[in-house]
């Protein structure tokens, strides 16, 4: 039987765009084919901001990869311990949060690749192996093959060095975290600070110049449009709560103006 294939990294590799969205409030069994249904390439689970557990996240996972839908998690804090245990739920890919060197982003590659690339401890025939017995070295392969390393760029130091973190060798995505990014440069949520404009360029820029994608969410139909001009290839479209928020608003407004 064939291994556990994540089709959206060559994909991202061979330059082509894929679009999701984030949650962070709601899980019903039925998101997964829900998403799918209205385009969905993935899903990104967030676990820093939200109360998701580890049991809830197997279940999503789970659910993914029945809908063929793509399962993306950012973790509650950079752990090893959590890294390890996602990607043996069957996470296809880890969103770190606040990475800001070089060598941060080879610790958190190496988190996900099997010694001697690596130092994740071993475990096959789980979840993230659909439950099937594989060649120890098949398995180490296609674990590395399938995993996305995804890179949030959302201060001004990571930002400062993001073209030394995309240089490094596993990286694969370099996702800007806008709202965090414009506290950091000391101009919160002004999305036009020039120096925020900048830093998007900059992160576009390191991504084309080693390979990596650039992603973003976009909470505007403005700024994913903006964005995917200068280079941004993976859009979140908005958040689970945002989405059901606007949606019911427009709705309502519409029919109280009727």
């Amino acid at each position: 039987m064939p291994v556990q294939s994540n089709p959206l990294k060559p994909r991202l590799a061979g330059g082509e765009t894929a679009f999701g969205t984030m949650m962070f409030e709601f899980l019903s069994p039925g998101l997964p084919q829900i998403a799918r249904n209205a385009g969905a390439d993935f899903l990104f689970y967030d676990m820093e901001h939200s109360g998701f557990d580890f049991v809830q996240m197997k279940t999503q996972i789970a659910l993914c990869h029945g809908a063929g839908v793509v399962p993306l998690v950012r973790p509650p804090a950079k752990q090893y311990q959590f890294a390890a245990r996602l990607l043996d739920c069957g996470a296809m890919g880890l969103m770190y949060q606040m990475v800001e060197s070089a060598e941060e982003a080879e610790e958190l590659v190496s988190w996900s690749r099997y010694p001697p690339r690596g130092e994740r401890g071993a475990l096959f025939g789980g979840a993230h192996d659909s439950y099937r017995t594989l060649d120890v070295a098949a398995g180490i392969a296609a674990a590395e093959a399938r995993t996305l390393n995804i890179m949030l760029i959302e201060t001004a130091k990571g930002l400062e060095n993001v073209d030394a973190i995309a240089a490094v060798e596993g990286v694969d995505i370099l996702h800007i975290g806008h709202l965090d990014l414009s506290i950091s440069l000391g101009r919160p949520g002004d999305m036009s600070n020039p120096d925020l404009q900048a830093g998007i360029d900059a992160i576009a820029a390191a991504a084309a110049k080693h390979g990596r994608t650039a992603a973003t969410v976009a909470g505007s139909l403005d700024w994913g449009r903006d964005l995917m001009r200068r280079g941004y290839r993976m859009i979140s479209w908005s958040f689970d709560s945002m989405i059901i928020q606007d949606g019911l608003t427009a709705g309502i407004a519409a029919l109280k103006s009727a």
